[in-house]
């Protein structure tokens, strides 16, 4: 009864609560920048939505992923970049308003590209017959529990910005602790296996998020992207929304499997590390560099 209640009311609300507080940090001028950055959204979409998940894929099948961890994996890469890579890249001096608008862009992408990768992750790992695909129906769940509170966070941000404000840190606090309760729900759930799991994939998560950074930083620098802008799609492709993957993975109206939950959360424990080692690596270069690159408008 206790784990019904917590999947069927608390999942969705510290889903609601967690999108509510992307909401407050978003507005129209943010997604209005994809005209000022084309080149690099472009770039960073492309990297997020296309060579992100076969990369993914590549390294499920490399470590021999049991299916359900693999599709957890997937679902991670699927996920949009979390609010905290703002916050990393202004620590490693990089361009934060690309963030910010790669953030919001990919948010609402993910709506549609989110269902897509999991449901070939789906049937590629557990087989067309035991697909749980996520039909249209679920796919407007995830629409209205995603997008709405977005909405209404932004809602509140254009109409009553101090009030924004002033909500904008006790969300993040409440979103904090909703990450911590799920991530200690999906192991407490899984407890009897967490080992087991964390052995078969832990090495996998921490791979694939040195090659999500990789991604995100070298493509960039080969399409001559100016270096605080690769910093800005390398944190934002490397640190994903962790917090979304997990709930959905668990909600009973979505996946309903807890295993599925496990990359997820390995994944926002090690993530933090790495892009903290990452930042401090490219920070020096990119503050030697910023007087002499501007961001490029195309």
């Amino acid at each position: 009864m206790q784990s019904n209640v917590f999947t069927a009311v608390f999942m969705p609300l510290a889903l609601g609560v967690i999108m509510l507080g992307l909401g407050l940090g978003l507005g129209l001028e943010d997604f209005r920048r994809v005209v000022v950055y084309p080149r690099a959204v472009f770039v960073g979409l492309v990297c997020q939505t296309v060579l992100l998940p076969l990369a993914c894929y590549g390294i499920a099948k490399g470590f021999g992923l049991p299916p359900e961890l693999a599709v957890g994996l997937m679902l991670l890469a699927a996920s949009p970049g979390g609010a905290t890579a703002n916050l990393f890249s202004h620590l490693a001096k990089g361009d934060v308003a690309l963030n910010i608008t790669l953030t919001a862009t990919n948010s609402i992408l993910s709506l549609f590209t989110l269902p897509f990768i999991v449901n070939m992750s789906l049937t590629a790992f557990l087989g067309t017959e035991k697909s749980i695909p996520l039909q249209f129906d679920k796919v407007i769940q995830v629409f209205a529990v995603v997008l709405v509170p977005v909405g209404i966070g932004m809602l509140i941000r254009a109409k009553r910005p101090a009030a924004s404000d002033r909500l904008q840190k006790p969300v993040k606090i409440i979103s904090a602790v909703f990450l911590v309760l799920i991530i200690v729900a999906a192991v407490l759930k899984e407890r009897a296996s967490l080992l087991t799991s964390f052995r078969q994939v832990g090495l996998a998560a921490l791979v694939f998020n040195l090659v999500s950074m990789g991604i995100g930083y070298l493509v960039p620098l080969l399409v001559r992207l100016p270096k605080r802008q690769a910093t800005a799609i390398g944190m934002e492709i490397g640190i994903h929304n962790g917090t979304l993957a997990i709930a959905i993975a668990s909600a009973p109206t979505l996946l309903n499997n807890s295993t599925m939950a496990i990359p997820p959360a390995i994944y926002s424990l090690i993530m933090f590390f790495t892009a903290a080692a990452f930042g401090s690596i490219v920070a020096r270069g990119n503050e030697e560099s910023a007087p002499a690159e501007q961001p490029k408008a195309a």
